[in-house]
């Protein structure tokens, strides 16, 4: 089992940053993709940014290129998302997930752990 548990979320202004972390403990795997999506309300769960863990691999949603970056830090096995430049769209919830196979999947039925989220409040 993996346990994943995210913090850094908030309500900030349009225009404004966060940084949300996740932080990974329990069974580790050789390759694996660690990944954060967001769910708005009403919405489907959709994906943000991932990164492919031994490669250093990262890889982004088009509604965020540019704004946000994806990073890790191995010896605290921490993930990272800073966000800058953020907009009233981008309220949601936001999760952290890992998938076991490494893939680099997109897609959220891949993902085999999942933290509790924390929430993104961006205000006009």
């Amino acid at each position: 089992q993996v346990q994943l548990v995210e913090s850094g979320g908030g309500l900030v202004q349009a225009g404004g940053s966060l940084r949300l972390s996740c932080v990974a403990s329990g069974r580790t795997f050789s390759s694996y993709t660690m990944a954060w999506f967001r769910q708005a309300p009403g919405k489907e769960r959709e994906f943000v940014a991932g990164i492919i863990w031994s490669r250093d691999s990262t890889y982004y949603a088009d509604s965020v290129k540019g704004r946000f970056t994806i990073s890790r830090d191995g010896a605290k096995n921490t993930a990272y998302l800073q966000m800058n430049s953020l907009r009233p769209e981008d309220t949601a919830v936001y999760y952290c997930a890992v998938e076991q196979a490494g893939w680099g999947s997109q897609k959220p039925a891949t993902y085999d752990y999942w933290g509790q989220g924390t929430q993104v409040t961006v205000s006009s």
